[in-house]
């Protein structure tokens, strides 16, 4: 800027500042500016906040804006200083063309409160563009018997300055026979004029060169120079004129390359090569050559672009038939471009306000300029927003849209307003363009947190270790911000007998549960207690929730032999008679564990005998029984040593020492047992056998009828086993080398057994009865008549 002003200390900005009402959006006559074309990018323009009679510091504060018109951002505008500076170098010949003034409207828009100023920038032309010939070398055929006076039309030259700047005249080299003159076309564009001076003689000269020069009105002034080579020819007294001139043709802007427009026809009464016609384009500018061509000979005139409305709207196009004897007819074509719906809408955003509290009344959200490239129908826009949203669009002037709300928003019913405007034209068919803003809804505090679910169950199984993570709570706030960050903590436990404080810890910014301490299956298998949680709000609100803390089990208990007992003073020692059959029940081994599920199920195994091959025991009940006949050789004791496994992982397991004594017969119908004491910590731990391990349901007709053939089934082997006089095997749904026993000491209901007594056998041969009530307990009974017998209830 300052070298252009140094050239042209005359020419200075003009600016016409105008004060503007403050209020939403308003407007006054525009203010002007200008600019010299090729400035460099970053030069001034004007003082825009002194201009407005703002500080300079207020456009920063005010949020202002840059928006020009041609949807190109070219000016800068600088909050700090309030100068308005070039974006980028301007190009007067690629901004306007030959259009002059060069005008480009620029709108500045504020925010804080929204204003709107409407202005223009002038690009002044400088002397940039030197004239141009079309070719290099013109060729002009004269007849010999031309007259002095007679004017020939030559091919005009291009010059992309305008005014001044532009093409001025033209001058032609010194001869004899020739001066030029400086003419304008119906376009006003200048084209130079040939004026023959005096007779011409073939036969004394047949050819003439002459230089013809383009001069421009710059300081200094620029040139372009094209040969222009004359031919005398023969006389030749018709020219070709042009049957239907001028022409008029509409062309559709959407025509491809190569499409027809139109076919010229000229026609010359001379005969020969005198009559013979050439057609071509005459004066054509750069614009005419690149979008049109003709056939020479047939005179079909073709597109060789595609058309564009927006930027061209019609076409002048001259036309030169020439004959073989060198004379021409001229031939005029307009060709009208006609719009087609080819461009959409477009909308440029001006402002926007990106929240807004869900109490605040009517509010502005954004401001926007919408407009269509296209012309007429095609280029009338509507604009519009969804019905169902709280906004309205409200028309200012000149495209301009202000978004604004209807009524209070309400955040809880929404938070967030993806508002899509669309911008549609009036054309065939009609184009749609579409643009989203997203309006966020701030906050008040009035929602408490609300819990995810509305108690919470959590496992941990026992034996854990300290400070172990057993869960989270979660809480969700619908408000935002600091009143939907929410905060955790423990209520005290209703329980004195519980110490909470001992057993769990919460993580106040998160919700994570933690245990303090290893917990005991077997001491605490359940706890319960509530979480608070509190928004950071004001006032603050806050919900709570039960948490119930379930202990798991693990196999941290050996199995516990109830009978035989092993800390007895005594040895048990069972009575067998020598003429038990094979699988004569000797004793059964009953144990209990004080774990439950899977871990409190146990297997039987025999480890050791003093005779390996004479007794089995049973892996799933703990039956103890002979494996074949006795005989004299057998000794009369054994030691039987067996092992009482759980399922647990990993295995803990108990073992038992059996002693056997070999009779041949009992000397009294019943022998008493031996007197055990009873042991009040181990009646205390039968009181707290576990219910009912497996239950069996009948949820379909399949399983209805499997539990009548398992009844009819049963019932037939009972009868075969009473006709035999022998006991049945144990039955039931149950693990084939496992017995369910729950952890404090009750055997499971679903362990079934019948209990009989054979008339010839000892002492000692049970059957196992179903039991008939699922709570009872095992009794150790005492009979005058007979030993070693149990009943389970």
């Amino acid at each position: 800027m300052e070298k252009l002003e140094n050239i042209h200390p005359n020419r200075q900005v003009i600016a016409s500042i105008f004060m503007m009402v403050l209020v939403q959006v308003c407007s006054e006559p525009t203010t002007r500016y200008s600019v010299w074309e090729e400035s460099e990018s970053g030069s001034f323009v004007a003082h825009l906040a002194k201009d407005l009679g703002l500080g300079s510091g207020e456009l920063a504060a005010r949020s202002a804006r840059v928006v020009s018109d041609d949807y190109k951002q070219r000016l800068l505008l600088d909050p700090e200083t309030g100068d308005l500076l070039l974006r980028e170098k301007v190009d007067r010949e690629e901004l306007c063309g030959s259009v002059d003034p060069c005008v480009l409207t620029f709108q500045v828009s504020f925010e804080k409160p929204v204003q709107y100023f409407q202005g223009e920038l002038l690009i002044q032309d400088i002397n940039d563009n030197s004239p141009e010939f079309p070719d290099k070398e013109l060729l002009l055929k004269i007849l010999e018997n031309s007259q002095p006076g007679t004017r020939f039309s030559l091919k005009l030259a291009q010059d992309l300055d305008v005014g001044s700047n532009g093409l001025q005249q033209y001058t032609v080299s010194p001869n004899s026979h020739f001066h030029v003159l400086t003419r304008n076309n119906s376009e006003g564009k200048k084209y130079p004029e040939l004026v023959q001076d005096r007779a011409l003689d073939r036969e004394e000269q047949a050819e003439l060169s002459l230089t013809l020069t383009a001069l421009d009105g710059g300081s200094p002034p620029s040139s372009g120079t094209t040969l222009v080579r004359i031919l005398i020819v023969d006389i030749n007294d018709n020219a070709p004129e042009f049957v239907n001139s001028p022409y008029e043709v509409q062309v559709l802007e959407s025509s491809p390359p190569n499409s027809p427009v139109l076919t010229v026809l000229a026609r010359d009464a001379d005969a020969g090569n005198f009559g013979s016609v050439s057609y071509g384009l005459f004066q054509a500018s750069d614009e005419i050559q690149k979008t049109f061509s003709i056939n020479k000979v047939t005179g079909e005139i073709r597109l060789k672009k595609e058309l564009d409305f927006e930027k061209i709207k019609s076409y002048h196009v001259e036309i030169e038939a020439t004959d073989g004897g060198g004379l021409s007819g001229k031939g005029f074509v307009t060709v009208e471009v006609l719009d087609v719906n080819d461009n959409a809408p477009e909308l440029t955003m001006s402002s926007l306000t990106s929240s807004v509290p869900e109490n605040a009344p009517e509010t502005v959200i954004s401001i926007f300029r919408v407009g269509d490239r296209d012309s007429g129908e095609n280029g009338k826009v509507v604009c519009s927003i969804p019905e169902s949203l709280p906004f309205t669009l409200k028309s200012t002037f000149k495209n301009f849209y202000t978004l604004v709300t209807d009524s209070p928003l309400d955040r809880e019913s929404r938070a967030e307003y993806n508002i899509t405007i669309t911008v549609s034209d009036m054309g065939t068919p009609r184009l749609t363009t579409q643009h989203t803003i997203t309006v966020q809804v701030s906050d008040i505090n009035d929602n408490s947190p609300a819990f995810t679910q509305t108690s919470y169950t959590m496992f941990v199984h026992e034996n854990n270790s300290p400070a172990l993570h057993i869960g989270t709570i979660s809480a969700t706030d619908s408000d935002s911000g600091s009143n939907a960050h929410i905060t955790y903590s423990l209520l005290p436990s209703q329980d004195p007998q519980l110490s909470l404080a001992s057993l769990i810890s919460i993580n106040a910014d998160n919700g994570q549960l933690f245990a303090l301490r290893a917990l005991d299956y077997e001491a605490l298998q359940a706890f319960e207690f509530h979480v608070v949680a509190t928004d950071r709000g004001s006032p603050m609100l806050s919900s709570q929730v039960l948490v119930r803390v379930l202990v798991l089990d693990d196999n941290d208990n050996a199995p516990f032999v109830l009978y035989p007992l092993q800390n007895a003073s005594a040895s048990c020692t069972e009575l067998l008679p020598r003429a038990a059959e094979p699988g004569y029940l000797v004793t059964k081994v009953v144990a209990v564990d004080r774990d439950s599920g899977q871990n409190a199920w146990l297997s039987f195994q025999l480890l050791k005998a003093t005779e390996p091959g004479l007794f089995s025991v049973w892996a799933h009940n703990g039956e103890v029984r002979t494996t074949r006949l006795l005989s004299e050789r057998d000794v009369p004791k054994h030691k039987l040593l067996l092992l009482v496994k759980d399922n647990g992982d990993p295995p803990r397991s108990a073992s038992v020492t059996l002693n056997v004594l070999l009779v041949d017969g009992f000397s009294q119908p019943y022998l008493p047992l031996p007197e055990v004491a009873r042991d009040p910590a181990q009646e205390d731990e039968n009181v707290l056998t576990l219910y009912l391990v497996i239950a069996l349901a009948s949820v379909s007709s399949l399983f209805l009828l499997s539990v009548l053939l398992f009844v009819g089934v049963r019932l037939c082997r009972r009868a075969r086993e009473v006709s035999l006089g022998d006991c049945s095997m144990p039955e039931g749904h149950f693990p084939g080398h496992l017995v369910d026993v729950s952890g404090a000491g009750t055997l499971s209901q679903s362990y079934q057994y019948e209990v009989c007594l054979r008339g010839d056998s000892g002492t000692g041969e049970f059957k196992f009865l179903k039991p008939m009530t699922p709570n009872a307990g095992i009794e150790i009974m005492e009979s005058p008549h007979y030993r070693d017998s149990f009943v389970f209830n």
